[in-house]
């Protein structure tokens, strides 16, 4: 007997897209959190320009690298897209509170959920899109 959550599986194009998708959040958030934790000039001056101490570089990139990690395993992705939701939600928040344009991080969050929603069955199940 089918459960009423369960969808046809993922065509191997729909699962290349997603993957594809997938592939520009995470790398982004993957270079990022290795900067902060390396820590080069250009982010140290940019976390005073943000307003944030130097010393939290090593805790947010750690951060960063693990929501993203979270992300890219099958079984926890769903909850790695939720983290990765809020960092950047944090994101945005920051750059609206310093006046900068602030659509790069929700753009990217845009994508976390479309390429998860592509890759995987179960997401649409839980939020079917009727055309």
């Amino acid at each position: 007997m089918q459960s009423a959550t369960q969808t046809a599986p993922v065509s191997k194009k729909m699962l290349w897209a997603g993957r594809i998708i997938s592939a520009l959040p995470v790398l982004l958030l993957l270079f990022s959190g290795a900067m902060k934790l390396v820590k080069p000039a250009p982010v140290v001056q940019a976390f005073a320009h943000l307003g944030y101490p130097e010393s939290l570089a090593l805790r947010i990139g750690i951060l960063e690298l693990a929501c993203t990690v979270v992300y890219v395993i099958p079984r926890t992705s769903v909850l790695g897209a939720i983290l990765m939701t809020a960092y950047l939600g944090g994101a945005t928040a920051t750059h609206v509170r310093v006046g900068e344009p602030f659509y790069f991080p929700v753009i990217f969050g845009v994508l976390v959920w479309a390429g998860l929603y592509l890759r995987d069955d179960r997401l649409r199940a839980l939020v079917p899109l009727r055309s």
